[in-house]
């Protein structure tokens, strides 16, 4: 199996949430657990990047097998707690082939999205998978060969990973998410996709 460990980003301060995008309910549980469970099946390695509300995260994340990383600098924006993310992976893990990145505020993306993912991917044509909404635009989530790991280190700000993506269309190719590629960034949108999409046991 070609070695892609998973990079869940969850360092944000959710402020157009209002709260903590993080412990949200969804399916009977917090937001980020129940993103851990279905990465999980997809993937060998689950990295999850934390930042704001790292110590009430990280009791919800103890009996799941993942790895944590805590960005302290995590005001700086989404692009720095990716770089940084990147570096420590790499920092013990330097013979990946590649990155699979996903937002934590995406909780309708499927397993089965993931592992369509890894399966379109070829390594060593430095390729980019990413996902293409109905509407037609491609983005996180998103898979990068290792050709690419030097650029990621040097994002800044809130520009993630999607700036990269946009300068290397003609390596990118785009698999259909559906509608399933929705941020819950406000309060009305959470309420509106919990109603909706929600899990009920």
């Amino acid at each position: 199996m070609i070695n892609i460990p998973h990079v869940l980003l969850a360092a944000g301060t959710s402020k157009r949430m209002g709260q903590p995008k993080q412990l949200l309910r969804w399916a009977n549980k917090s937001l980020i657990q129940f993103q851990v469970e279905t990465i999980l099946p997809s993937t060998e390695k689950l990295y999850v990047i934390l930042g704001a509300y790292a110590a009430l995260i990280q009791p919800l994340l103890k009996n799941y097998e993942v790895e944590l990383i805590q960005f302290y600098q995590w005001e700086k924006g989404m692009g720095n707690s990716l770089a940084y993310g990147i570096q420590q992976i790499l920092n013990s893990n330097p013979t990946i082939e590649g990155i699979l990145i996903s937002l934590i505020d995406q909780p309708l993306v499927t397993s089965s999205h993931y592992l369509n993912m890894r399966a379109t991917f070829e390594k060593g044509n430095n390729q980019i998978i990413a996902s293409e909404s109905d509407s037609g635009w491609s983005g996180v989530p998103v898979l990068f060969d290792a050709y690419y790991f030097d650029e990621l280190q040097k994002l800044s700000g809130e520009e993630g990973a999607k700036l990269i993506l946009k300068k290397n269309k003609a390596n990118s190719i785009s698999i259909n998410a559906g509608n399933t590629l929705i941020d819950m960034d406000t309060p009305e949108v959470y309420r509106k996709l919990f109603k909706e999409f929600s899990p009920q046991s």
